[in-house]
């Protein structure tokens, strides 16, 4: 059942798919899932890593990588097409509406 489940995750094919020769598929599924609820496969891949790392098989480099990535200015944000007034700079605020309240008073 072991070798349906690798052939199944090599192939990446549907269960259904499993051939008969591994037994049926159903019974290899069960078996996946239940190791893989318990713990079983990360059990097996820790093993399979202390064994290699002991035989120096496996370098443990990290790489960062500190490239900047950009949006485009239509993620950032930017001004929508029509917001923008053709008589003032796109940067300048807009002006104070005042009111009649906001006027000074005649002495």
């Amino acid at each position: 059942m072991i070798d349906g489940i690798r052939w199944r995750t090599r192939a990446g094919t549907p269960w259904r798919d499993v051939p008969e020769r591994y037994g049926p598929w159903d019974r290899i599924y069960d078996l996946f899932r239940r190791w893989q609820r318990d713990g079983t496969w990360k059990r097996i891949l820790e093993q399979l890593q202390v064994r290699a790392d002991a035989q120096g098989l496996i370098t443990w480099d990290v790489s960062v990588d500190s490239t900047v990535c950009r949006a485009h200015q239509h993620a950032a944000g930017a001004r929508k097409k029509g917001i923008c007034s053709a008589s003032r700079p796109a940067g300048s605020t807009p002006s104070r509406t005042t009111m009649a309240s906001d006027a000074p008073e005649a002495a």
